[in-house]
């Protein structure tokens, strides 16, 4: 069996000591509480020095109670926890995304693709960023969430629900393509200049 890495025991005893349990979570919970009290200035301002600024007192010493009432409810950790790690995974996707959808643009003045070919390649892109996060969350009997997917549409296990979808889609997309504004073909942003 291989031994574990130096990094990797620095990780297990951060969670020893109760870094990512307390620490982390004090620290996101008291940074967030802080500046809502500083933008809102719900406490006050004072005058120093002929300025008015708020009360950075009573603001950190507000937030400092409110961050050890949160990390003494082992529910809220947890809460915290799952909650900023799929924020992490939604933030890392929306990067993946715009990475791979600047692909197409080779300068400010445009992209490689101009039009519905450029829209049309987003939305491929789009789908594709789903589809690789749905294959690569697992349920608990080992199961990605795109397996499920395909076999709830695939196999009949959606029924009538499946039949549901597509067609309230399909109808929409009708109502949309009737009921759009064809765009006018103008020449009044072609003036010339003399």
């Amino acid at each position: 069996m291989a031994e574990a890495s130096s990094f990797r025991g620095v990780i297990e005893f951060f969670a020893n000591i109760g870094l990512y349990d307390v620490v982390l979570p004090f620290i996101l919970v008291f940074t967030i509480v802080f500046a809502i009290l500083e933008k809102t200035k719900v406490l006050g301002t004072e005058e120093v020095s002929g300025k008015m600024q708020t009360r950075k007192n009573l603001n950190a010493m507000v937030a400092f109670v409110i961050s050890f009432l949160v990390i003494a409810s082992s529910q809220l950790v947890s809460f915290i926890t799952t909650v900023s790690s799929q924020v992490v995974i939604l933030l890392l996707l929306s990067v993946l995304f715009l990475l791979l959808v600047g692909s197409f643009y080779k300068d400010a003045e445009g992209g490689y693709l101009q039009g519905g070919w450029q829209t049309f390649f987003m939305f491929i892109m789009f789908i594709g960023i789903v589809l690789i996060f749905l294959g690569a969350v697992q349920t608990g009997t080992g199961e990605t969430w795109l397996d499920l997917f395909w076999n709830f549409i695939s196999k009949g296990e959606g029924g009538d629900a499946t039949g549901s979808i597509v067609l309230l889609v399909l109808l929409v997309l009708l109502i949309f393509y009737v009921i759009r504004t064809p765009k006018e073909s103008g020449t009044h942003n072609s003036s010339k200049e003399h």
